[in-house]
């Protein structure tokens, strides 16, 4: 029986909660997991490298590698293939601005690990 996951710290939860292919008729639906979308705002958007990343969300570089490959596998997988993406569950804490590791706000489980809740 595998341990119990520990919830991956987020920053915050996305202003968004979907986006939806226009133009053409949808095909299904992708879900994107909080730490999913933490994980790629940190190493695309901010720029971060996956050490300094991985230590912001409280996991292992290992760990954090491969939230960020599924993350990108399921984005790139809804814009390629016209899928509703949804961005919701998963396994996260979120944490409080300003608060080192320990200090956590809210605690939350959700659905959607890994690449669960994709087509």
């Amino acid at each position: 029986m595998p341990r119990p996951k520990r919830p991956r710290c987020i920053m915050s939860r996305p202003f968004i909660k979907e986006f939806r292919p226009l133009g053409v008729e949808e095909r299904g639906e992708i879900t994107l997991t909080l730490e999913e979308f933490e994980a790629i705002r940190h190493i695309d958007f901010e720029g971060l490298d996956q050490t300094q990343a991985a230590e912001i969300m409280n996991v292992s570089r290992q760990t954090f590698g491969r939230i960020l490959k599924a993350g990108r596998f399921n984005l790139s997988n809804a814009l390629v293939n016209a899928y509703r993406l949804k961005i919701d569950g998963g396994c996260y804490q979120v944490r409080a601005h300003g608060h080192h590791h320990g200090h956590h706000h809210g605690h939350h489980h959700g659905r959607g690990h890994g690449r669960k809740g994709s087509v």
